[in-house]
């Protein structure tokens, strides 16, 4: 799946390269699907030793994740509910890529159920996010008064 992945994006670089009317993102994105190209070669010659590198990426990712999550907890003028769900997606986050990374010949099936649970949680989590941007929208839109005709 993977390889197929690599490969999509490779040939969505060369078309955004050719794209291009100036020569440096033109050899910027010919690089990148070269090296898009490369990745869905090796995830085909050699799937084992891929599986447990995309393994650990996504584990050290989800890491990094939570810990920007936990973090951005902490932003000034975030009110508690925010804060909250910031702090408990990080923590899942993290802890998501601690087990990942701790066992990570868990395998494709365990990985994918794993990840998906992940997704669901993030899933919600943006969704109550959004619901309360867009409240937080209608407030500031009752907030300012309308302009009257001249």
């Amino acid at each position: 799946m993977f390889a197929v992945y690599a490969f999509i994006a490779a040939g969505l670089e060369a078309m955004r390269a050719f794209s291009s009317r100036t020569a440096g993102p033109v050899f910027g994105h010919l690089l990148l699907g070269l090296v898009d190209l490369a990745a869905g070669v090796i995830a085909l010659a050699w799937p084992g030793p891929t599986a447990l590198v995309l393994v650990l990426i996504v584990g050290i990712w989800a890491v990094i994740v939570g810990i920007v999550q936990i973090a951005a907890a902490f932003a000034a003028g975030e009110p508690a509910g925010t804060r909250a769900l910031f702090i408990l997606a990080g923590l899942i986050s993290v802890a998501f890529g601690v087990v990942l990374c701790a066992r990570p010949h868990v395998g494709a099936i365990t990985l994918a159920l794993l990840f998906g649970l992940f997704n669901l949680i993030a899933g919600i989590w943006m969704i109550v996010q959004g619901i309360e941007l867009r409240r937080t929208g209608e407030t500031l839109d009752s907030a300012v008064p309308e302009k009257q005709p001249a």
